[in-house]
């Protein structure tokens, strides 16, 4: 359930982190403050998938469970997909040049009037429609 301390965060900031890429400080500062109870951090179950196969692809599915365990222990939320989000995130691919899977979290931010965190350039496409935060 999101708060006036909100953020979303897509399958690239979540990546960022776990490969120690650009952003990573700024999303492992993020996750602290979601265990502090300073923020609600939320993320579509769409994009928790993605971020599952994306490891398990590159390493191995015993490592992306266990981040995947590491991220619900973080207290990063697993936000269901309802009508409402698909039919919204389908609007945004409508428009084009935008993956499904990030169309869905751009969805999510829009439904929670929140932040989206990332660092693919993908959604500058839709910066006039939501808030990014970007790495």
């Amino acid at each position: 359930m999101p708060s006036l301390n909100s953020i979303v965060l897509d399958s690239h900031a979540v990546l960022a982190f776990f490969r120690r890429q650009a952003g990573e400080a700024i999303v492992g500062s993020l996750f602290q403050q979601s265990v502090n109870g300073e923020l609600t951090l939320g993320m579509s179950v769409i994009n928790w998938g993605e971020v599952w196969y994306i490891l398990a692809r590159s390493y191995k599915e015993k490592l992306a469970d266990e981040k995947i365990t590491l991220l619900e222990q973080i207290g990063l939320q697993k936000v269901a997909v309802d009508w409402a989000t698909t039919q919204l995130a389908a609007q945004y691919k409508k428009r084009g040049q935008v993956s499904y899977a990030d169309c869905f979290a751009a969805a999510l931010a829009k439904q929670w009037n929140a932040p989206l965190v990332t660092g693919d350039p993908e959604f500058k496409r839709l910066q006039a429609e939501i808030k990014i935060m970007w790495l």
